[in-house]
């Protein structure tokens, strides 16, 4: 079949390759460039999401876990596994025995494409570690593995892939409209198709509406980080004070990564880090590492949007799973997350073979 594919971020690249696999037509339609939104303004994690798991995601977790094996074994030039800690105090919102049973299902559900077991470290072992950690109040702390990506660069690889397969990558090239009858609309007029996948992920109901066809419920939500100077070898996962969220603070590229913060956004307001979300983030890094960081120490920032399922009032609960609709000929993919990428164009890629 001769496919157009709206959308030259993960998700979209990635469909695009297992659709050109399974021996189709496909070109891809990108208005901007590759990689250049959403899909380069992540964690810089590839991981199963062991916070997901609170909120019942077993099935997602599962995939994500397979999946981090793959993308870590196939671009090692890109991609490394990450020592993690998982630091308790006191005061900690999450038990031992909690984290304990969440990491023992994290391990389990990875099976034999683990990457490094759990284990529990005192706190004179976890200082030993991450010297900057506050030690009032620390207990020990949890030491489990992920991956670590850049990922405009593993995006631009999969790419790549994309071109070996025969995709035709057009960038620059704004979708205006679609139809349900496999019509997309361009600059230089209507193209037909077999089918279209419309994977514009923060935009892809927005091109819905453009079009005048029935949109599914998203949850626009933004997340912020920043970069630091260094303080490690190693990753932690934090609670944030009084709140059930966590937060990421990632060696990254010689510097460090701290991030994210979750807050509602419109695809008709900026795409940045605001003050209030850099005083968010620094106030969580205090609580945890001397000596304090402020304005002074950042030493940069970025912001995404991630376009996540509808239905949670709290935006830190919305769910990260996907979802395939059709519309006569046009089906659009809503949610994923980065890791389960491959997956998805997998899924996708057989939706348009059952259509």
């Amino acid at each position: 079949m001769k496919l157009a594919i709206v959308g030259g971020g993960i998700n979209g690249l990635s469909s695009a390759w297992q659709l050109a696999l399974a021996g189709h037509q496909v070109t891809l339609f990108e208005r901007d460039t590759l990689m250049a939104a959403t899909s380069s303004a992540s964690s810089k994690l590839l991981h199963g999401g062991l916070r997901y798991l609170e909120q019942g995601e077993f099935c997602l977790v599962r995939e994500a876990l397979q999946e981090r094996r793959w993308w870590l074994k196939k671009a090692p030039q890109l991609t490394r596994r990450l020592p993690i800690l998982y630091p308790i105090y006191r005061h900690s919102r999450r038990p031992r025995w909690q984290l304990k049973i969440g990491l023992w299902l994290y391990d389990a559900f990875a099976g034999r494409k683990g990457i490094g077991r759990h284990r529990w470290l005192t706190a004179p072992q976890t200082l030993r570690c991450s010297a900057n950690l506050n030690p009032d109040g620390l207990i020990g702390a949890y030491l489990f593995f992920d991956g670590q990506m850049d990922d405009q660069k593993l995006g631009l690889w999969m790419a790549a892939q994309c071109t070996k397969a025969g995709v035709q990558l057009v960038e620059h090239s704004p979708v205006l409209k679609v139809s349900t009858d496999g019509r997309i609309l361009l600059d230089n007029g209507w193209q037909q198709f077999d089918r279209v996948v419309n994977v514009a992920g923060p935009w892809s109901q927005q091109l819905l509406a453009q079009s005048g066809l029935q949109q599914q419920p998203l949850d626009l939500v933004r997340g912020s980080h920043l970069l630091l100077p260094a303080i490690g070898r190693y990753g932690h996962m934090l609670e944030v004070p009084g709140e059930a969220r966590i937060v990421f603070v990632l060696p990254y590229q010689g510097n460090t990564l701290l991030g994210t913060t979750e807050v509602r956004q419109q695809l008709d307001e900026a795409i940045e880090c605001s003050a209030a979300e850099r005083d968010y983030l620094l106030s969580v890094y205090n609580h945890y590492f001397q000596p304090a960081a402020d304005n002074s120490t950042i030493l940069a920032d970025f912001a995404g949007v991630r376009p996540l399922l509808a239905g949670s009032a709290n935006a830190s609960k919305a769910s990260r799973e996907y979802q395939l609709n059709w519309q006569g000929r046009l089906l659009t993919v809503s949610g994923g997350k980065w890791t389960t990428a491959r997956a998805l164009g997998k899924q996708v890629s057989q939706a348009v073979a059952d259509s």
